[in-house]
């Protein structure tokens, strides 16, 4: 099995809603997110990659256009801005375009990130 991994950054804000009022979630803030995009496969293509890291350009292109500098509530049009959110919604972003997408990772900081694997 192969495995290759392309990372995006982008900073943004937003808030959870219905948290006690104390949690520092609750309020509105941001993070410097890295976005971590996982493609595996089996097989290599004739030029010996399994899938070409200039392709995902187009996902640089998406994270700059629409999260980098947002409010991600407004953004993605609901509170639910977890990590673990964005790590589904970039992952489905990522299948629809690229069939080898096995993960994504999105953390918040450098010591906190959600992964969605299926």
């Amino acid at each position: 099995m192969y495995r290759i991994t392309k990372e995006f950054h982008f900073s943004a804000s937003h808030q959870l809603k219905g948290l006690p009022a104390d949690h520092q979630c609750a309020r509105l803030h941001g993070h410097n997110y890295v976005v971590e995009v996982e493609l595996s496969g089996e097989e290599l293509n004739e030029h010996g990659f399994l899938r070409d890291y200039h392709e995902l350009k187009v996902l640089k292109t998406y994270i700059d256009e629409c999260f980098d500098h947002r409010h991600l509530n407004e953004v993605l049009g609901h509170d639910k801005t977890t990590a673990e959110c964005l790590a589904r919604h970039f992952y489905d972003w990522c299948k629809q375009r690229f069939t080898e997408t096995s993960a994504v990772r999105v953390s918040e900081t450098q010591k906190t990130w959600a992964e969605y694997r299926p």
